[in-house]
C-alpha cells in the first residue's frame, strides 16, 4: 500500500483519529437578532476582505514567488509519480519479470500463502528501487533546495530503510489478506477488499503512535506550563482523555511546523513539534492546537475511513472491469492467470493508480471539507484570530497564499492560506469588541 511507503503518509494517516461534539443549541429569534446586530455594529471597525489582503500583503514578493514555486511544483509532482508506478508496472509485466517471481515463489513452496509473501518481499524491494531516483529528488535534494529540509544525506537514507522495512512488513501482511480475499471471492472481491482496507487502515491509526512514530523521532512531555497548560485547558473543555503533551523533535528532519491530536482507544496523544514552539507565539500555538483537537472531537478520524471506503469501493469495482478485459487480452502473453495471480498484481496497481490519480480532485476535495471544519472549530475554541492569520502565513512558506477556485479545488487537500486568513477575519469582526482597533499586526483579541 503506497500510504506506507513514507513517514509522511503515516504520519498523515496518525492525524484522523477523533470522538463528535455538538456546537449547543440553535438560537432564538431574539437572540439571532441581537447577533445579527452585533455583527453589523463591529463590522464598521474591520472589513474582513481588506484585512485579508492586508496580512497576505505582509509577506515579500520574493517570499511568495519562493513559496509559489515549491508548491505549484507538487502539481507536476503528482503527475510524475504517477507516470513512474504507471511505467514501474508496465515495466514488471512486459519484461515479464513478475511472472518470473511468481513462478519462483512457487518452486519454494506449495502454500498459497507463503507464495504471496515470497512474491510480495522482492515486488516491494524492487519497486522502491527503481522509484528511489525521483524520491531522492522529491524528498531530499529538492526539501533541501527550497530550505525545507535539515538533514543530511546518511541520516535521511536510514529512515528510508526504516520506512521501507515498515512497508515491507505492512505491505506484505496487506497483500496476503488481498489475496486471500481474491482466491476465496474472485467475484466479488471488490466488496470483501475494500473491508479488508479499511481495516487495515484503522489498524495503522491504532498502532502508528505506540510503535511506528517512534521510529523517527523521540517524543518527550513539555515542561513549559505556559505552553502545556493552555494547551490541557483546552483537551480538557472537549473532553480529550489526555493527561499530558508531548514535544517532537522534528527539526533534525524539517523546518516545518506541525502538530497532531493522534490515537484511538486509549492511545490518543497530543503532540506539537519542537518548530512550532520556536517559531510561533502562544496565540499561534493555541489556534493550531485548537484546530488538531477539531480533528478529533468532530470525528474526522471515522468520516475519513468512511471517505476512504468509498473511494476505495469505487476504484475496486472498476479496477475489477478493467483488470477483467485486460486480463483477457493480455494475459496469456504476460502470462497471467487471473485475479488470484500475484504475477499480476502490477496490473492491479496499474489500474488503480491511474483512476486514483483521476480522482485527485475528488479526494483532496473530501480532506479538505474536514481541514475546514476543523479550522472553524479552531478559531472558536482558540478565539486567536490573529494567531491564525499568523500561522496561515507561517504555513504559506510551502503552501501557495492565493490560488485561483480551480486550482484550489483541484490541487489543495487543505485551505488556502487566503481562505483561512479570511475565516479569522470574518470571526474577528462579528465577535471583536466594541472600540478595539481591527489592526492585522494586532496580537489576539480580548475576552
Amino acid at each position: 500500500m503506497h500510504a506506507i511507503m513514507s513517514k509522511t503518509s503515516v504520519l498523515l494517516t496518525i492525524n484522523l483519529c477523533v470522538v463528535f461534539v455538538l456546537f449547543g443549541e440553535p438560537a432564538t429569534e431574539t437572540s439571532t437578532s441581537g447577533a445579527s446586530a452585533g455583527i453589523q455594529k463591529n463590522a464598521q471597525f474591520l472589513d474582513p476582505a481588506a484585512a485579508t489582503q492586508v496580512w497576505l500583503a505582509t509577506v515579500p514578493r520574493h517570499q511568495r514567488e519562493k513559496s509559489d514555486a515549491y508548491f505549484e511544483g507538487g502539481y507536476w509532482l503528482i503527475l510524475w509519480n504517477f507516470l513512474m508506478v504507471a511505467a514501474i508496472s508496465i515495466f514488471l509485466l512486459v519484461s515479464r519479470i513478475s511472472a518470473r517471481v511468481r513462478d519462483f515463489s512457487r518452486r519454494l513452496t506449495r502454500f498459497k500463502t507463503l507464495q504471496v509473501v515470497c512474491y510480495a518481499l522482492p515486488y516491494l524491494v524492487i519497486v522502491y528501487v527503481l522509484s528511489f531516483p525521483l524520491n531522492l529528488y522529491e524528498n531530499f535534494f529538492r526539501e533541501h533546495d527550497y530550505g525545507f529540509a535539515t538533514q543530511t544525506f546518511l541520516p535521511w537514507f536510514r529512515e528510508q530503510l526504516i520506512g521501507l522495512a515498515v512497508a515491507i512488513v505492512g505491505g506484505t501482511i496487506l497483500l496476503v489478506v488481498l489475496y486471500a480475499v481474491f482466491r476465496q471471492a474472485p467475484r466479488t472481491w471488490p466488496i470483501w477488499g475494500t473491508f479488508v482496507a479499511v481495516i487495515f487502515a484503522f489498524i495503522l491509526v491504532f498502532i502508528a503512535p505506540l510503535f511506528i512514530e517512534p521510529l523517527f523521532n523521540i517524543y518527550k512531555p513539555l515542561t513549559n506550563p505556559e505552553i502545556r497548560d493552555p494547551i490541557l485547558a483546552m483537551a480538557r473543555a472537549n473532553q480529550i482523555p489526555v493527561q499530558q503533551v508531548f514535544e517532537v523533535d522534528a527539526s533534525r528532519q524539517t523546518t516545518r511546523v506541525s502538530a497532531n491530536v493522534a490515537g484511538v482507544l486509549g492511545t490518543t496523544r497530543i503532540a506539537l513539534n519542537d518548530n512550532l514552539l520556536k517559531q510561533c507565539t502562544l496565540p499561534e500555538i493555541r489556534e493550531v492546537m485548537a484546530h488538531e483537537m477539531g480533528h478529533y472531537v468532530l470525528n474526522h478520524g471515522a468520516k475519513l475511513l468512511t471517505y476512504f471506503g468509498i473511494f476505495v469501493l469505487i476504484g475496486f469495482a472498476l479496477t475489477r472491469v478493467f483488470f477483467d478485459a485486460a486480463a483477457k487480452r493480455w494475459g496469456d502473453k504476460l502470462r497471467l492467470r487471473g485475479i488470484a495471480d500475484p504475477a499480476a498484481l502490477p496490473l492491479l496497481v496499474l489500474i488503480f493508480s491511474t483512476l486514483v490519480f483521476f480522482a485527485t480532485p475528488f479526494i483532496n476535495t473530501a480532506v479538505r471539507v474536514t481541514e475546514r471544519e476543523a479550522d472553524a472549530f479552531g478559531i472558536n475554541t482558540s478565539r486567536e484570530p490573529d494567531g491564525m492569520a499568523k500561522a496561515a502565513l507561517k504555513l504559506g512558506a510551502y503552501r501557495k497564499l492565493d490560488p485561483a477556485p480551480l486550482e484550489e479545488f483541484i490541487f489543495f487537500d487543505h485551505p488556502s492560506g487566503r481562505a483561512r486568513i479570511r475565516m479569522a477575519m470574518d470571526w474577528k469582526a462579528a465577535n471583536l469588541p466594541a472600540g478595539e482597533a481591527p489592526a492585522p499586526e494586532g496580537s489576539s483579541p480580548s475576552r
